[in-house]
């Protein structure tokens, strides 16, 4: 306990039996992180010339060469995740298959450099009326959708910060809605009430109510009738340095294709300092590693 507090900043004033005092010793120094969030494609799609086995190389090299503390990766299959990380070392995993909360499925993972964090706390839930049943559905949505969340404690200093990580419907618009309030309500029930970061595809760009809701531009997502949980107030990093930007478009079905909405996004609570932003087009020849951009984001946190 005493070398986690001298860690963590903190001097331990004893006196003979008396009990421990705890002083700080220094001001917290405020701590930079770097963010992605990739949708990498599931890789047994029929993609011809853009399959798993043509294009995996580029993913883990895009990885690489951007060194994120962070990744939340969406899409993701098993054996894509194990190739991952064979090629990218130094990541630990965090996340289950949706159809199983084992490991079929897709998975919506976290990936975390695992000298600089340890996990305090994980877990995923389902975007349905029974988030804790794994494979659950409601809403209109017909696949199912997760998100996977982690408590990360850096190691050196003792901060804690949330990352949840999702992946929401392509098609219902009302699952959309009850999952971004059912997020808001997971953030809104954090304890202690750490610095939030949420990542993944959104399906839904900047102008959706779900998104929207998540920002606090609006009260509410949906038009349910019971009471929604107070918004989040997360800020859109990319907007916070690119405010004016167009052709922002995420999704380009390995075209390159940049008109149209930015369903890839990484938003932060107010904790948070936006540094840069960036959407990634990444290509070899005109061949692309998925057929989402992947978003980054680099951040401070202030108040540690």
């Amino acid at each position: 306990m005493i070398a986690k507090l001298l860690a963590s900043g903190l001097a331990v004033l004893c006196s003979g039996a008396q009990p421990c005092a705890i002083a700080q010793t220094a001001t917290p120094q405020p701590i930079e992180l770097s963010v992605m969030t990739f949708n990498i494609r599931y890789g047994t799609a029929d993609d011809g010339d853009n399959s798993w086995p043509l294009r995996s190389a580029m993913v883990w090299q895009l990885i690489q060469n951007h060194a994120p503390d962070v990744v939340g990766l969406q899409e993701a299959l098993r054996f894509q995740l194990d190739e991952i990380r064979s090629r990218v070392p130094g990541y630990a995993e965090l996340g289950v298959g949706r159809d199983d909360g084992r490991t079929r499925g897709e998975y919506s993972a976290i990936l975390y450099r695992s000298r600089r964090f340890a996990v305090a706390d994980q877990g995923t839930f389902w975007f349905s009326e029974t988030p804790d049943a794994p494979g659950s559905t409601s809403w209109g949505n017909r696949i199912t959708r997760i998100c996977t969340w982690a408590r990360l404690v850096e190691r050196e200093t003792g901060a804690h910060l949330y990352v949840y990580n999702l992946h929401l419907d392509h098609e219902s618009q009302p699952s959309r809605e009850r999952s971004v309030e059912l997020l808001a309500a997971h953030i809104n029930a954090r304890r202690p009430r750490d610095p939030v970061i949420v990542m993944g595809d959104f399906n839904a760009g900047e102008d959706n109510p779900a998104v929207r809701y998540l920002t606090g531009e609006i009260e509410r997502a949906s038009s349910g009738t019971e009471p929604a949980p107070p918004s989040p107030k997360l800020a859109d990093t990319f907007r916070a340095v690119h405010p004016t930007a167009t052709g922002v478009g995420t999704f380009h079905g390995f075209r390159g294709d940049r008109t149209g909405a930015r369903i890839d996004a990484i938003l932060a609570s107010p904790q948070w300092e936006v540094l840069d932003a960036a959407i990634v087009r990444t290509n070899r020849d005109g061949r692309y590693p998925s057929d989402h951009f992947p978003v980054t984001a680099r951040l401070r946190l202030t108040r540690p």
